[in-house]
């Protein structure tokens, strides 16, 4: 792997705006310099016109949990699925991945989860052989469910750094779920049930899930300790009002992730609170869930990161129809995509294209109706 090269002839994104015809110079996985080509000046490798950016940074990622189980009742081994992922988030242009583990034993929806565990998953990732990126975890705690919960306890004890947390509460009635009419579509369509049987389904799963409650306060209170001894960084999930958002500073959560309600947004925006929104959701035009939409959140100006969640490819063409719809700069809309992501998870040594910063690059043809990543290069 290039550990010192030139790309010669590209058009940079920098956070002061797109410089032309420019030389970026890499020593020994580092950006050392970005400046123009000058005539006569010679490159390792010809950029002939393309943008070139900051590696990718996603905060949340399912591409390894969706290789782990591709269809239902099909597992592949973690390694497998960890090589497959890997190739598909770099052909995307992600340098630096947060592959979401869920320490659950139900998924959001009240089904028993068949994919490998969290831990296992997390194992496969400590032991993988020259990883051509960077691979870091997203730990989703659901606080309701017991066996997850002692899950986590074990998994973070002792363990290195400091781990990125999102505690979520799929309960249906609300957050993403508030109107539990969206799970009981899924449930028809994903798991092939009957409206009854998906109304029947639902209404046990919030029987179950109410005696939780006092499970769900300790568990918070125990999240809350952690994030602020800075044990952990810590995100709330699917947010839906400013009570919510002054609930999660109150745990020293510093990540709204997936707000569902424009005033949840504002009032996270305000408080200096990070909003990540999905990039599906800007390329097809809203929510699934019918939350709030992130083109809405972003023409608001409240819109700070975009994460893949369940499509990699996603991320850069969500920045482009972002510029393209005029709620953001091109450069700007990129920051979601790199700078403003690594600020947030504590990676100050990547995400812009600036000398002394982590060497992740990728070039980009714009030349067609969506961006297309055709080299992506990494300082792992």
């Amino acid at each position: 792997m290039l550990n010192s090269y030139t790309l010669g002839h590209v058009r940079a994104v920098t956070p002061e705006g797109i410089l032309e015809d420019q030389l970026v110079s890499v020593s020994g996985g580092v950006i050392e310099d970005v400046g123009p080509h000058r005539s006569g000046t010679r490159a390792d490798v010809d950029g002939r016109g393309q943008l070139c950016l900051p590696g990718l940074v996603d905060v949340h990622s399912d591409a390894l949990a969706r290789e782990c189980r591709p269809r239902p009742g099909a597992v592949v081994p973690v390694p497998l699925a960890l090589h497959a992922a890997e190739s598909n988030l770099l052909a995307a242009g992600v340098t630096t991945a947060f592959h979401a583990m869920s320490f659950q034993l139900k998924s959001a929806v009240g089904i028993p989860i068949k994919s490998p565990q969290a831990p296992e998953i997390q194992h496969a990732l400590q032991a993988y052989p020259e990883p051509r990126m960077d691979h870091r975890v997203l730990h989703r705690l659901d606080v309701r469910c017991p066996g997850g919960i002692d899950l986590f306890r074990e998994q973070i004890a002792g363990q290195p750094g400091t781990p990125l947390v999102s505690y979520e509460d799929h309960t249906p009635g609300q957050g993403q779920y508030k109107d539990r009419s969206v799970m009981e579509r899924w449930l028809q369509d994903a798991q092939q049930m009957t409206a009854a049987s998906a109304r029947h389904h639902v209404d046990l799963l919030v029987a179950e899930r109410d005696e939780q409650i006092p499970l769900r306060e300790q568990t918070l209170g125990w999240l809350s300790s952690l994030a602020a001894d800075g044990s952990i960084k810590l995100m709330g999930h699917d947010p839906t009002s400013p009570d919510e958002i002054d609930d999660l500073i109150a745990r020293h959560a510093t990540i709204a992730e997936f707000p569902t309600t424009i005033q949840a947004a504002r009032h996270a925006a305000a408080q200096g609170v990070a909003n990540v929104a999905g990039a599906p959701n800007i390329l097809l035009g809203g929510s699934h869930s019918g939350n709030v939409s992130a083109a809405e959140l972003a023409q608001h100006g409240v819109l700070h990161i975009l994460a893949s969640d369940y499509l990699p490819s996603s991320l850069l063409p969500a920045a482009f129809e972002l510029a393209r719809l005029g709620h953001a700069t091109l450069p700007a809309a990129i920051g979601m995509i790199t700078s403003a992501p690594a600020a947030a998870t504590g990676l100050h040594d990547r995400g812009q294209l600036a000398p002394g910063r982590r060497a992740d690059l990728l070039l980009c043809s714009d030349s067609s109706e969506y961006p297309r990543v055709t080299r992506t290069f990494t300082a792992a």
